[in-house]
């Protein structure tokens, strides 16, 4: 189930359609973020990390719909960029209408290139795994069902690979969630840069009732619980570089 779509029309949602909807969500919103936020974990930092090297990194996260990864990432300290994105899947399948149906191996990702010397890896999956999305919930995330929705890191290197592993297992042993963390390590896997609609839609579309509910809570718990490493402007992608 794609319960974020938006009608398929690759282009950005128009106003007519949000403001129909703007009024209920934001009700809901009212309801519905208290129990969202409860759902933020405060968890440790990895034990391990890399060392801060000099020269730009890069990291891919998987963790449900991109619209809220993407609007989390870009408001960090230090990261340069954040795109939207698939990985997992060949390159003839990294299409939104193609990866929607769950069967080509894609997962909604975010590529995020950033400076060590501001915000380490390990940083980066302290916040991924606390306030960008549960890392407990198989192949769903939210409202969103299906293996495009999985928990899933891409690293570019064996020491992100191991820096992550490592993450996963100190956060299991320390129990700080209530089930065990279900997220894959995938590595050797490409990025393909998704529809130029899809790039900084929270940014874009803030009164869209997808991302209030959903992913406006995970922007305010990074700026309540990563204080030191928010940034008020996000990075954004624009037009450019975008499909």
């Amino acid at each position: 189930m794609n319960s974020h779509d938006i009608s398929r029309t690759r282009r950005p949602i128009r106003t007519l359609v949000l403001g129909a909807a703007i009024a209920l969500a934001g009700g809901l919103a009212l309801q519905l973020t208290p129990s969202v936020a409860k759902e933020v974990h405060v968890i440790p930092p990895p034990a391990l990390d890399e060392p801060a090297a000099g020269g730009r990194e890069t990291a891919t996260f998987a963790g449900g719909c991109f619209w809220g990864v993407q609007g989390v990432f870009q408001h960090v300290k230090g990261v340069v960029s954040a795109t939207s994105g698939y990985a997992g899947g060949a390159k003839g399948t990294a299409r939104y209408e193609t990866v929607s149906g769950g069967d080509t191996g894609h997962a909604e990702s975010v590529q995020v290139v950033f400076d060590p010397k501001t915000v380490s890896y390990g940083r980066l999956l302290q916040i991924y795994f606390s306030v960008a999305h549960d890392p407990t919930q198989l192949n769903r995330q939210g409202p969103d069902t299906g293996t495009q929705y999985r928990s899933a890191i891409f690293p570019a290197s064996d020491e992100q690979a191991k820096v992550a592993k490592a993450y996963i297992d100190q956060l299991d042993r320390a129990k700080v969630f209530d089930a065990a963390i279900v997220t894959k390590i995938e590595p050797g896997k490409t990025f393909y840069v998704a529809e130029g609609y899809h790039q900084d839609f929270l940014t874009n579309n803030p009164d869209y009732p997808y991302i209030v509910i959903n992913d406006l809570p995970k922007v305010a718990a990074l700026k309540r619980l990563f204080a030191p490493d928010y940034s008020e402007k996000p990075v954004l992608v624009g037009t450019s570089g975008s499909n």
